[in-house]
């Protein structure tokens, strides 16, 4: 049985009351709380960096998932460690030396995912999937919240599934992007397994009672 986990991100979220809302997904039964982190390079967007993510760490005891859209991300690992990431993902298109990056996170005690860009072929994950914790796919482009759904990353995730169970079965699939309470479900039973999901929690009148909502549905697909 697979173990489903929500993991919003506060990209969507209210800065001014981060904490706030960070315990209210906390209440609401998220896993995993998800930091996109931007520099206006890899993506044309700038957002979060190693103070957010102390700031997030002196709010919640959970898992901190930071996602680095970031060119030479080898250069900020130890500081977001420092800060208190408990998993860090970097982009197979943004990473020159792949393997090296995914060991030194290891080695600095986190967990290593590895991220596709919708149009990036899952061939490229072939040499380093025996390596890594976790893959994250994105499901929109990077850069931007509220963004729709890429429907022809269903068959990817699915084929990604297959791949996983032959060579890497620990590994977790992690998507990303226009996932929301009407299709969380379906990527899940796809082979998805940690959903990350922003305005469709935070922008919602109460993203507590959202993430049980989500829960819920989840939680129905392990019975």
């Amino acid at each position: 049985m697979r173990r489903y986990e929500l993991a919003p991100s506060i990209l969507s979220a209210n800065f001014a009351k981060l904490g706030d809302s960070i315990a209210a997904v906390e209440r609401g039964g998220a896993d995993l709380i998800h930091i996109d982190v931007m520099d206006g390079h890899f993506v044309p967007n700038i957002t979060i960096g190693p103070l957010i993510v102390r700031a997030a760490r002196a709010s919640t005891a959970l898992p901190l998932d930071v996602h680095l859209m970031i060119e030479n991300p080898d250069r900020f690992l130890e500081d977001f460690v420092k800060a208190g990431s408990d998993m860090i993902s970097v982009h197979v298109e943004a990473s020159t030396h792949l393997d090296r990056t995914v060991q030194r996170i290891q080695e600095l005690g986190n967990k290593a995912g590895v991220v596709l860009n919708p149009a990036t072929p899952l061939g490229l994950l072939d040499e380093i999937i025996p390596a890594v914790d976790y893959i994250l796919l994105m499901s929109v482009n990077p850069g931007f919240a509220a963004q729709k759904f890429i429907e022809t990353v269903k068959t990817k995730i699915s084929r990604l599934r297959a791949l996983l169970d032959r060579v890497n079965p620990e590994c977790r699939i992690e998507v990303d992007g226009g996932i929301g309470l009407h299709n969380v479900e379906e990527i899940a039973r796809l082979g998805a397994e940690m959903f990350v999901a922003g305005s469709a929690v935070f922008n919602t009148e109460d993203p507590e009672v959202t993430s049980r909502l989500f829960k819920a549905k989840l939680a129905n697909l392990e019975t």
